[in-house]
């Protein structure tokens, strides 16, 4: 997307502050405590930080979604940029053992990634940009939409990793958007997510799936409207078996409040190994002097441009 226009007004953050609300809320608040770190779960988080190497962040406001991602044992960035010199300060900032895996850059010049924590999570032999040739293009397709499917905007990343004995893949997205009114558009981004679909189901059905495993995630931005049946991104994504979490704290993922872009995705399978799951408002938590002292559109502008218009989404997962 493009950059949101920076802040007109200056504002000195004081980072212990901004950290210490961003904690006292995530273990005080209900319905929004982040599991703490254990040997038998897994903690896998999904973020799109906006326009990540575009934006004149600063070193304070990396330090703080560095704060958010070091709450979580592997998380996929989506929207991280061919310049790649904020990223790469997040995954210090996050600490040592934090290591990164990224794609190349690709449509909007978008970088797919993955931070990890590299004491718990290996990177397995498989890493790849999701490509599908061209003599199966029209294998994807979906009832009600004319168009024709050619190819991803932003090809999606994936790569297979281990933790303790638990092998798994996650495919991170961050599908076509286009226009919301436009039925070409709406039809171009409904075709990528059943592209996506299809991946999962092929893939755990084949016989030749790397090292056997059937546990494959598909996490990130979906452009996904809304959780509603009658949606045609939804019923994209869920006509090969993908399903959802239930997200009880029924909070968006964007901080606009109106929106369900992002999720995580698993087959049937795999949901005897979710714990828990949820979505964390950091927007409720930080910032709170401009809250107090600016309008609402300041607020937001400020959150947008400095940390980001999505917030976090994450599953905890036994690999017990």
């Amino acid at each position: 997307m493009p950059s949101f226009p920076k802040p007109k007004f200056s504002y000195t953050v004081n980072l212990s502050k901004e950290i210490k609300a961003l904690r006292n809320y995530r273990d005080t608040q209900a319905g929004m405590k982040i599991p703490a770190a254990k040997s038998t779960t897994l903690r896998v988080a999904t973020w799109n930080i906006a326009n990540l190497g575009e934006q004149d962040r600063e070193d304070v406001h990396l330090k703080i979604i560095a704060e958010v991602v070091s709450w979580f044992d592997i998380i996929a960035v989506q929207e991280t940029k061919e310049n790649a010199e904020h990223f790469k300060k997040i995954v210090g900032f996050a600490g040592s053992k934090y290591k990164f895996i990224f794609s190349d850059a690709a449509g909007n010049n978008e970088r797919m990634a993955f931070i990890y924590d590299s004491n718990k999570v290996k990177v397995l032999e498989e890493v790849a940009e999701y490509a599908i040739p061209p003599s199966d293009y029209g294998d994807i397709k979906i009832t009600g939409v004319a168009s024709s499917f050619n190819g991803f905007d932003r090809s999606p990343f994936l790569v297979s990793f281990v933790a303790g004995n638990f092998q798994f893949t996650l495919m991170t997205v961050h599908l076509y958007y286009g226009d919301d009114t436009d039925p070409k558009s709406l039809g171009r981004r409904c075709l990528e997510v059943y592209a996506v679909a299809r991946w999962a189901d092929l893939r755990s059905k084949s016989k030749y799936t790397y090292n056997g495993i059937t546990d494959v995630f598909a996490l990130g931005d979906f452009n996904l409207p809304k959780r509603d049946k009658d949606d045609i991104i939804y019923k994209a994504l869920v006509k090969r078996g993908l399903q959802l979490p239930d997200h009880t704290s029924l909070i968006f993922s964007n901080i606009s409040n109106d929106q369900q872009y992002d999720q995580i995705a698993f087959l049937p399978g795999t949901k005897t190994r979710i714990l828990s799951d949820g979505i964390f408002p950091f927007d409720n938590a930080a910032f709170a002097d401009i809250w107090n002292t600016k309008t609402k559109a300041e607020f937001r502008g400020y959150i947008k441009y400095y940390i980001s218009d999505h917030r976090p989404m994450w599953l905890e997962l036994d690999i017990s």
